[in-house]
């Protein structure tokens, strides 16, 4: 049995594991992202500091390194300059992680990672038409068409928080108005009423869920899947209510034969799924086959 280091780097937190090719996590522990720390060397040495504590700590040794990163990237995930994290940009991670602790290391997008972890072992396996989301400080998605990842140009492709839902709605870490991130991801609703998500009233959550809805059945009529699974602290956090006015907005929007029953549920990961996804990215590239078709 093979195991791998999963790091899962956000706009809140930093958490590593080490996880087995099975998709059992062991060995897990986080610290703070820091975002406010205004220093980009500061940053990676939080990184690296988690990594080696989660190494010397381990009783196994891993493979590889599997980094699930928020976006965007470029050239395949080798510069990455999160939204949420100014302090890089451009920043050549995978290549500074590999070069310190000299293991071979992978990264990809973390909804992109999430979406292999969910097809893997999680709630769309079996599925090979679906859409994982993360509503989370961020909000981004992988894309699964025909059993297959979907990459882009540079590995940004499933970039949903970024799809237009509300005329006049909340402002993204770009200053951009009414794009889902804005309207539904943890910073989007600090930044437009001044209050963290955990604090959000039930017309907010509602509200957040209706901005979820619409951006789905857009991906569901335009890409012809039928399912999204959706992860993150805010999703998860604001519950039923969410997904429930998230699930009666896809109704009404998707007429069209093809994306006429599309649902969408909560990760059967729980908040496990982004080093699980970590895991799948480093095993992925090791040659396991993680989207199996049934």
């Amino acid at each position: 049995m093979q195991s791998v280091l999963a790091l899962d780097i956000g706009g809140t937190k930093i958490a590593a594991a080490i996880v087995n090719d099975e998709g059992h996590v062991g060995n897990r522990m986080q610290t703070p992202t820091q975002k406010d720390a205004g220093n980009t060397s500061s940053l990676y040495e939080s990184v690296l500091t988690l990594v080696k504590e989660c190494l010397a700590s381990s009783l196994v040794d891993p493979v590889a390194i599997g980094i699930g990163c928020g976006g965007p990237g470029k050239q395949a995930y080798e510069q990455v300059s999160p939204l949420n994290i100014p302090d890089w940009r451009d920043f050549p991670l995978r290549e500074k992680i590999e070069k310190d602790l000299r293991i071979p290391t992978f990264i990809d997008n973390d909804a992109k990672a999430l979406a292999l972890a969910e097809g893997w072992i999680g709630a769309a396996r079996g599925c090979d038409n679906y859409i994982a989301m993360v509503v989370s400080t961020g909000i981004g998605g992988g894309i699964v068409l025909n059993g297959k990842l979907l990459e882009g140009a540079d590995g940004n492709a499933g970039h949903i928080g970024h799809i237009f839902v509300e005329p006049g709605g909340g402002l993204d870490a770009n200053g951009v108005s009414g794009l889902l991130e804005g309207s539904a991801s943890g910073s989007g609703l600090e930044r437009k009423y001044g209050s963290t998500s955990k604090e959000a009233v039930e017309e907010i959550r509602i509200q957040a869920g209706i901005h979820v809805g619409r951006a789905v059945a857009s991906i569901a009529n335009l890409l012809d899947l039928q399912l999204a699974v959706v992860s993150g602290s805010v999703a998860l956090g604001f519950g039923n209510i969410f997904f429930e006015s998230a699930q009666q907005t896809i109704n009404e929007l998707t007429k069209i034969e093809h994306s006429q029953g599309t649902l969408i549920i909560p990760g059967g990961l729980g908040d496990k799924g982004p080093l699980i996804g970590a895991a799948a990215v480093a095993f992925r590239n090791l040659g396991k086959e993680i989207l199996t078709k049934f």
